[in-house]
């Protein structure tokens, strides 16, 4: 199902108290219903489709089960849905066939007829199996977690690659589950042959399944040709020996505003910045911008995907040459919306999606943003120990704080040095001018005596003009 959305949409309408209706079901525990009212009329106008929101809580606690909950409301929004009920159920295990329990399947298709639903969403990805029963049993489409996700990065993707890498972990996911995409199979019989005894419903899903396989086999290859891109993208960047930073975290922390904060305070060209709002998902595609804070101090800052609970490892494994950048990082900034009352839940599943990336040996900074909005219980800008720093990304004030930290950690290898540098060597010492933090100049007979922070391999390689009276 194909879904848009505008990025000014806002919400149309606040949850009303719930209102619990009874059902039974044999595997159900607790079951719980809500009923949301929405403004059908301004819906309508606005070309939403009404969704039934359904939850299984298995094992998980009250408060991470609706968490989860409030995350797929937003999902749905996002997807140009409006939520007009949620349906929960505990229970001990999934229901393999269902998902839910039989009962339970009953109380959502009269809900979802009662509500006048267009669609039923569940929180969580639904297997092959259960997709097709469950829109069997409850006579609408039906759609999950992973579906809401998908359609969403379809709608954000600016950029070639990023177009390529969503379009590739939708069909991925679609694949399986073309069955349950088609309502009915006819079948014709009498002949041989390996479509003839098929019927139409059949065939157009054998010719749906090869067409979804050849594209995602000409995505591959695109998706290659990509990765080898940014691998010379990559190698250029690492020749000019310029570290590289990269902003990590849970979607809508404010890792695009702490980028577009930077440009503007050391780059000032308002063209370098990325979309930034307040929603999911606002930015897909990576984006690596150079950083000059003076004195030969620069840094590369890399915006990438932001992570949300239970993202599909589909898109984790299909954004993988955009997230290279992440595992090539010198300095990892895990940022984190410390206003959010999950925020320490955020962290742990972005904690979660980076053990799926070789990032364990990368020094990381957890960045708790938005620290204004903490009813002035913190601090900021304020560095916590070695790792962590408490900043409002859109004040000056935080963001100079921040690159002193990011200064301090990546160019904590250089040493002090002294060289004395004869004019016949203007190569080595233009070399120094450009890569090397110079703090004093001075012309001499011999040649140009300098005394710079450098990297500890460069006074090694040309130890031969070291100041053998400075040597450090």
């Amino acid at each position: 199902m194909e879904n848009t959305i505008t990025q000014s949409q806002k919400k149309l309408f606040q949850n009303t108290e719930p209102q619990n209706t009874q059902a039974e079901s044999q595997n159900e525990k607790t079951p719980d219903t809500q009923v949301l009212n929405p403004d059908l009329s301004a819906l309508e106008s606005a070309g939403y489709e009404r969704a039934l929101l359904v939850g299984l809580n298995c094992g998980t606690t009250q408060e991470e089960f609706s968490r989860s909950m409030e995350e797929l409301k937003s999902l749905a929004e996002a997807c140009l849905m409006e939520p007009v009920g949620v349906i929960t159920q505990n229970a001990d295990k999934v229901h393999k066939a269902l998902y839910i329990g039989t009962g339970k399947v009953q109380e959502v298709r009269e809900a979802a007829r009662m509500q006048e639903a267009d669609v039923v969403v569940f929180d969580n990805a639904l297997t092959p199996s259960q997709l097709a029963n469950l829109q069997k049993e409850v006579e609408k489409p039906v759609l999950d977690r992973t579906t809401l996700i998908l359609d969403i990065f379809a709608t954000r993707a600016r950029t070639r690659e990023a177009k390529l890498q969503v379009e590739s972990a939708r069909l991925k996911y679609l694949l399986p589950r073309l069955v349950g995409m088609h309502e009915a199979l006819t079948r014709q019989g009498g002949t041989s042959g390996s479509m003839s005894s098929r019927g139409a419903g059949e065939k157009k899903l054998e010719l749906d399944r090869r067409r979804i396989e050849k594209r995602i086999s000409e995505l591959n290859r695109d998706l290659k040709e990509v990765s080898r891109e940014r691998q010379v993208q990559r190698k250029k960047r690492q020749e000019a020996r310029i570290p590289l930073v990269a902003l990590v975290g849970y979607t809508n922390a404010g890792k695009s505003t702490i980028l577009n904060a930077m440009v503007d305070r050391y780059v000032q060209d308002a063209e370098k910045k990325v979309l930034e709002k307040d929603m999911l998902f606002a930015t897909l595609d990576t984006t690596v911008r150079k950083i000059c804070t003076g004195n030969n101090q620069d840094f590369l800052l890399s915006d990438t995907v932001g992570f949300i609970h239970k993202l599909p490892h589909g898109l984790v494994k299909a954004f993988h040459a955009t997230l290279e950048e992440v595992e090539n990082a010198d300095l990892l900034l895990q940022v984190v919306d410390a206003s959010d009352p999950d925020h320490k839940e955020q962290m742990q599943t972005t904690q979660e999606i980076l053990a799926q990336l070789k990032t364990a040996d990368i020094p990381m900074i957890t960045v708790f943003n938005k620290a204004d909005r903490c009813g002035g219980e913190v601090e900021y800008p304020a560095v916590v120990g070695e790792d962590k720093i408490y900043i409002c990304a859109k004040e000056t004030a935080s963001i100079e704080r921040l690159v002193q930290v990011i200064l301090e950690r990546v160019y904590a290898d250089r040493v002090q040095a002294e060289f004395l540098i004869p004019y016949t060597h203007g190569d080595v010492l233009s070399y120094f001018m450009e890569q090397a933090q110079v703090a004093d100049q001075a012309f001499e007979e011999n040649g140009t005596r300098i005394k710079v922070r450098c990297l500890k391999a460069d006074r090694d390689k040309y130890q031969n003009f070291l100041a053998a009276d400075r040597i450090r």
